[in-house]
């Protein structure tokens, strides 16, 4: 990917009845995830936007340079790109703010060298949004995303990983954030 950090704008499909798979991944892949306070800006940004937003969640993890989710919005009407943003932007504008106060030497890791957009939490774009249609691509997409850390070496059991909703899906209520299973579809 070029310095600039441009990506190609991609198609995002706002289908009535469909889930979607989203995948946001920090600026220059870096770990900024790494750490409970920026996990916890996520949680929270996740949360407020399930409020105004009115969508469900039925899975998540959040990696130490990127985050999987599958939401399913249920109204009629709805746009996962204003969902994305507005979980996007929360995450960073906390970040940023943090980093303003406390550590001005850690604000070096997200200038992008763009004037109007000095620093970046995340890669430039939306992120990655796949619409889940059918009843097998959504149960590989959760599995797919609970064990996203047993795959890259962090745990040897996806039960391990805090900050996933493999736990919810076991025991409501253990995870950081709740998940809406009353609407998951199931054969």
């Amino acid at each position: 990917m070029p310095e600039s950090g441009h990506r190609k704008p991609r198609k995002v499909y706002n289908t009535p009845g469909e889930a979607h798979e989203l995948t946001f991944s920090c600026f220059r892949r870096q770990k900024f995830l790494s750490k409970d306070r920026t996990r916890e800006y996520f949680a929270r940004a996740v949360r407020d936007a399930r409020y105004t937003h009115q969508f469900h969640l039925w899975a998540y993890v959040i990696m130490p340079e990127h985050v999987h989710m599958i939401i399913f919005p249920p109204d009629e009407e709805y746009d996962v790109s204003t969902i994305q943003k507005s979980i996007k932007q929360s995450v960073s504008r906390k970040a940023i703010n943090y980093l303003w106060r406390e550590n001005r030497e850690g604000l070096k890791l997200l200038e992008t060298g763009q004037k109007n957009t000095p620093y970046s939490f995340w890669l430039p774009g939306g992120g990655y949004d796949r619409n889940v249609i059918t009843y097998p691509t959504l149960e590989h997409m959760v599995n797919y995303t609970h064990n996203n850390p047993v795959r890259r070496g962090l745990v040897d059991d996806p039960a391990d990983w805090r900050w996933s909703s493999y736990n919810e899906w076991k025991n409501p209520g253990s995870g950081p954030l709740s998940l809406d299973l009353d609407s998951f579809p199931h054969l």
